[in-house]
């Protein structure tokens, strides 16, 4: 089960990887170029931070031909149809809720402290984001233009964190952990939410000094 949902996560990355190519106007390898950048980059930093060998993608075959069919396949429906702006926010929304909880459930059986599992589910979902945006040329990355994306992030690492904890079924804790970064990012794409600005914070005198 934990596998089947990531290659869930792995393949909306993929899509995500190869929809920012497509708004940066790049060619078909720069598109599965990204795809594989925003697949693979979350988890590869995760196993190397737990010392976890070899890599889990360099033994997957059937995780690398999902990003392959997923890549390829993106790129074949983008020559007949026109994706609205909101569709990469939705389908990354989907990677990062995925690839955060499985990056808080590795933490949490390789035996990490409590806070380590929250730093890892955070940095395994953002990764990939901002190793796409950085090679697609979005400057700042999604990660510092939205701030409900690393929060979300984090919310979600420490609901199946508590979860965990609370004794509850690994599966329905992850079912829900990765509901919730889902909704939150949701909501900040359509609901514009977003954390108050310093400017905000200060009454906007900081600016005028």
């Amino acid at each position: 089960m934990l596998h089947v949902l990531y290659l869930v996560g792995v393949a909306a990355f993929a899509a995500s990887g190869v929809l920012a190519a497509y708004r940066a106007n790049m060619d078909p390898f720069g598109g599965l170029v990204l795809a594989f950048a925003a697949s693979i980059s979350g988890g590869t930093l995760r196993d190397l931070i737990l010392d976890r060998h070899p890599l889990y993608w360099t033994h997957d075959w059937v995780l690398l031909t999902v990003i392959i069919c997923v890549g390829v396949g993106t790129m074949i429906y983008l020559r007949f149809r026109t994706l609205p702006y909101r569709s990469l926010l939705v389908v990354d929304a989907a990677g990062l809720a995925v690839v955060t909880v499985i990056g808080a459930r590795a933490a949490i059986d390789a035996g990490a402290t409590p806070l380590a599992v929250i730093i890892l589910a955070v940095l395994t979902g953002v990764t990939g984001e901002v190793v796409r945006d950085v090679l697609c040329g979005e400057f700042p990355p999604l990660l510092l233009r939205e701030d409900v994306y690393a929060i979300a992030a984090l919310a979600g690492g420490c609901c199946l964190l508590g979860l965990h904890h609370l004794g509850v079924n690994g599966t329905a804790a992850t079912a829900a952990s990765a509901g919730l970064v889902f909704a939150l990012r949701m909501a900040a794409v359509y609901l514009g939410w977003h954390l108050p600005r310093p400017q905000q914070l200060g009454g906007g005198r900081g600016a005028a000094d």
